[in-house]
């Protein structure tokens, strides 16, 4: 499709990207009615099951192993999640693979075409909703895993009703929008579920604000260790559900300390859908297997052992400090490490000290960034007031990275960590693919 849009070659993905993000002057706008008329105009209604997944933390986890396991029982899989690590097209996957630039400029040329006809603005985070949809309905998939960008109730997802909702955990993220209590949040995150649909909350201690909403609105609300759970054995695990005991599981290729939970929580989702999408004890084995996500404690050498991981919350940066606890190196702990101005970077950083011998800090290439002597104070503010915790600046990623390789001995640890995009400027240095 042919149209006038002002710098963008139609078959250029990055003449698109740039457009999408001068289209909006802000890069969060709440609320769903602008989305929801250029999805009407679009006519975008799908008709195959959809899974939406929510939560502060372990978003990205659930919806890999959803599709792994999905693929793996022979289905055609759609997965949208964000953000992106390296390349806009990993939001965006059919049957496993990343987007092609030539089906996403075809996509966002449609959504611009509607959005045009309905004289409204939508941001960039909508833009991709929208055309992640759009290439679903054209690829005809048999389930469609959504991955919510922020909170739920006003995120561009919630457009579309989900025949399953997740919600992962529930923690303090984004207080700016959602509130700063997790009864808040919670009710917020809590706004993907519909009446008489499954409701999974894998969360240890559901706010009573998700509580009272799934039982106002009608929803079939299942909570960890109430209506399903596990039992971890030395390299299996057991899963109990409503549809009774799954025995001599395999742990999940995924590492860390939340997986088995978030593992749980697919299962207890793919037990509530199982009329809808029948799903074999051969398809579960294989998915957990298969399912990896980049940037959750991803190691990617182990002399010195090498690990990237996108804690960006303080609740994020607990697991991490639980999963570096739980895999002691016997010599020191390098910490590559950046975020964005509006995080809370000191509670990150309360989490983590006890594990981190030494900060190698960067600047993020973001207008959001933190500066470097920002993110110095707040490290020091955590309890380090003198001189003597070893913190040294650096004008980018690569530059922190290197300086820890030249550094660190084959005892020693680095763990690159923060911002999506501190990760995946060092990901992109190491020339690995994003998703394996």
């Amino acid at each position: 499709m042919h149209m006038d849009v002002p710098g963008v070659t139609a078959e250029s993905l990055e003449d698109w990207l740039r457009y999408l993000e001068s289209l909006h002057p802000s890069v969060i706008e709440m609320g769903l009615e602008r989305v929801a008329n250029v999805r009407s105009e679009l006519g975008l209604i799908p008709q195959f099951p959809v899974i939406t997944v929510g939560g502060t933390n372990g978003k990205g986890s659930v919806c890999a192993m959803l599709e792994a396991i999905l693929q793996s029982a022979g289905y055609k899989t759609g997965c949208y999640t964000s953000p992106h690590l390296i390349r806009f097209n990993e939001r965006i996957r059919i049957d496993g693979q990343d987007i092609e630039n030539a089906s996403l400029c075809q996509a966002f040329a449609q959504v611009e075409a509607a959005r045009r006809n309905c004289h409204t603005s939508l941001t960039f985070f909508e833009f991709g909703t929208l055309a992640a949809m759009y290439l679903f309905v054209q690829a005809r998939v048999d389930v469609a895993v959504l991955e919510i960008g922020l909170g739920g109730r006003l995120d561009a997802v919630n457009i579309f009703d989900p025949d399953c909702a997740i919600l992962t955990s529930i923690d303090l993220d984004h207080i700016e929008y959602l509130g700063d209590t997790r009864e808040k949040i919670g009710f917020e995150k809590a706004a993907i579920f519909r009446h008489g649909k499954p409701a999974i909350c894998a969360d240890t201690d559901v706010p009573d604000s998700v509580y009272q909403h799934a039982t106002k609105i009608g929803a079939q609300l299942s909570r960890f260790s109430k209506e399903f759970g596990f039992q971890s054995k030395d390299k299996q695990w057991d899963f109990w559900g409503t549809k009774g005991w799954r025995y001599s599981l395999p742990v999940p290729a995924l590492r860390g300390s939340k997986q088995l939970q978030n593992a749980s929580a697919c299962l207890a989702a793919l037990d509530a859908i199982h009329e809808l999408l029948p799903v074999n004890m051969n398809a579960i084995r294989q998915g957990l297997i298969k399912a990896t996500v980049p940037g959750r404690f991803q190691v990617v050498s182990t002399q010195p052992m090498i690990i990237l991981d996108v804690a960006h919350n303080p609740a994020a940066a607990a697991v991490l400090a639980q999963n570096l606890a739980a895999t002691p190196c016997a010599g020191r702990t390098y910490a590559v490490f950046s975020m964005l101005q509006d995080k809370d970077i000191q509670g990150v950083v309360q989490k983590l000290k006890d594990e981190i011998d030494v900060w190698l800090l960067f600047p993020i290439q973001s207008p959001r960034a933190a500066s470097v002597e920002y993110i110095e104070q707040e490290i020091r503010n955590t309890g380090f007031p003198g001189g003597d915790l070893p913190i040294y600046r650096f004008s980018d990623g690569v530059e922190a990275y290197a300086f820890a390789c030249e550094q660190a001995s084959k005892n020693d640890r680095i763990c690159i960590f923060g911002s999506f995009y501190a990760v995946g400027d060092v990901l992109n240095h190491l020339h690995m693919p994003s998703r394996a």
